[in-house]
């Protein structure tokens, strides 16, 4: 095969001239397959598993071992030809089975289920704004209701802000 591949997923590219073509053409498919929105098992998995099967991948934890050794944080994908690996890169998305939720490569490593957005909208709506400050509580006892009518009034406004009451 050729050791020309290409810059994100590292895979093989043909050469002119290149004697069995398919084989590299075949490669390139199968760690596409694995790592194009991929979907992974579990993550931060240290040893590999003694029975994979083809097409399930994992992410390699901190301190791999085995056939895993050097890997560290790498996605590790099962074929029919044994482990194929891909170095994550920044901003790279896997489905995580063990959790339900999305991990991110952030460029050191994996971060599950964190959400970043500078919005959320639902049904074209926004939901859910920037922090607001915080609101004081009511404290003394004079005046408490024009306390509490002023902290009411205070989580209602937060409430409309955040687009979770029409306001």
């Amino acid at each position: 095969m050729t050791d020309d591949v290409t810059a994100r997923l590292a895979l093989p590219l043909l050469s002119a001239g290149q004697a069995q073509k398919e084989l590299t053409h075949n490669e390139a498919l199968a760690l596409l397959d694995l790592f194009a929105q991929p979907v992974v098992v579990a993550m931060a998995i240290d040893t590999p598993p003694a029975t994979p099967v083809p097409g399930q991948c994992w992410i390699v934890g901190d301190a791999p071992s085995g056939l895993w050794a050097g890997r560290t944080r790498h996605l590790a994908g099962w074929t029919a030809g044994g482990w194929r690996f891909c170095i994550p890169r920044t901003g790279m998305r896997v489905w995580n089975l063990a959790d339900g939720c999305e991990a991110v490569f952030d460029g050191e490593g994996w971060s599950v289920g964190v959400v970043r957005g500078s919005r959320v909208e639902i049904d074209g709506v926004r939901v859910v704004a920037a922090q607001q400050s915080a609101i004081a509580a009511p404290v003394n006892g004079d005046v408490v209701d024009a306390e509490a009518r002023a902290a009411i009034a205070a989580i209602l406004a937060a409430l409309q802000t955040h687009g979770l009451i029409a306001g």
